[in-house]
């Protein structure tokens, strides 16, 4: 691991109800329009950033993610199969529209089988059946 790199961690304040908060200038890191990314959509993200952290020597291995992230080694392994998902599947998956309330109807979960089948093509038709299934095409 590299001593000079740096590790840069964000986060959101959420305000206190019933507190006004006086701004003359609105959140640079605000996303526009209503809605929240799918929680699939955010954890493709986060394996693909940790997988970047693995290749540019930030952090050894899945253990040290794990330490890194308060995590156990199982959710990494969960995390990081996402990756093995065909690069369009990751794209889709990347690009899906904000939520305007409620779950978005395909689940980390619902992927974990596809990511599991190594072949691109039976990934593909997997993911097919599963967005038939869900009522998304």
């Amino acid at each position: 691991m590299q001593n000079s790199s740096a590790l840069e961690i964000q986060f959101q304040l959420h305000p206190v109800p019933g507190r006004r908060v006086q701004s003359d200038a609105a959140p640079a890191n605000r996303v526009a329009g209503p809605g929240r990314l799918p929680r699939v959509t955010r954890v493709l993200a986060l394996a693909i950033q940790f997988q970047e952290m693995i290749r540019r020597g930030e952090v050894r291995d899945y253990a040290d993610l794990a330490r890194l992230g308060c995590l156990t080694r199982e959710r990494i392994s969960q995390i990081m199969k996402l990756v093995w998902l065909a690069p369009d599947i990751q794209v889709e998956l990347l690009f899906l529209p904000p939520t305007h309330g409620g779950r978005y109807p395909i689940s980390e979960v619902s992927l974990r089988p596809i990511a599991q089948e190594l072949d691109w093509a039976k990934q593909r038709e997997l993911w097919r059946n599963l967005k038939q299934s869900k009522h998304l095409q």
